[in-house]
């Protein structure tokens, strides 16, 4: 699937799906298109990039007998 980029550079382009994440990460594109709309980089929520830290509570899941 295509999404539409807004890149850095104030160009449009459209890029597969897949390759998004990384493109963000990259820091070069400044909003992409969402069936809701524009979302910015940097101000809208996305979801996190696999490569950051994930949660980081406390731990509450125990190895063990687990009650049924």
């Amino acid at each position: 699937m295509l999404v539409q980029v807004h890149w850095t550079n104030k160009r449009y382009d459209y890029v597969k799906d897949y390759m998004l994440d990384s493109l963000i990460e990259a820091g070069v594109v400044a909003r992409f298109l969402r069936s809701s709309g524009w979302v910015t980089i940097g101000i809208d929520p996305i979801r996190r990039s696999k490569h950051q830290k994930s949660y980081g509570g406390p731990e509450r899941r125990h190895i063990g007998s687990a009650a049924a």
